[in-house]
């Protein structure tokens, strides 16, 4: 069981219902939420910010990420993640790309980026997060 996970994404629907399956799932002890890529990378800003000096002992394991939201979405949210302040602190954070696109070309562009563990689409399901229990 991951200690904590974070969902980001912009439609209210799909984040309660992204908590409803994953609150059901038993995959995480704490489930947070992000409107957008800002908004979490502030999330992740403000940890830094207060733990100046010292090792982050709590952080998301796990993203679920979608890519089309206002304000900044998800491929700016992982152009800044992917940067080395980031990944030196939050090394073991990986990212679900989320998505409702089935574009190849966004699967393929997902896996440029070392933190994507994987691409699922839309709606969250039980089973997809068994199936993702297992490489965890």
């Amino acid at each position: 069981m991951l200690d904590l996970v974070l969902c980001v994404d912009d439609d209210p629907i799909t984040l309660m219902l992204c908590k409803m399956v994953i609150n059901k799932s038993e995959i995480t002890k704490n489930l947070i939420t992000a409107e957008n890529g800002e908004d979490a990378l502030n999330y992740f800003d403000d940890l830094k910010l207060n733990n100046l000096g010292g090792e982050i002992s709590s952080y998301p394991q796990l993203i679920f990420l979608d890519l089309n939201m206002p304000v900044m979405g998800g491929w700016e949210f992982l152009d800044h993640f992917s940067q080395a302040e980031y990944r030196e602190l939050f090394k073991d954070c990986k990212v679900i790309v989320l998505s409702s696109t089935i574009d190849p070309e966004d699967i393929n562009k997902a896996k440029t980026y070392p933190m994507v563990l994987d691409f699922m689409s839309k709606p969250i399901s039980k089973e997809m997060l068994e199936d993702l229990k297992k490489i965890l």
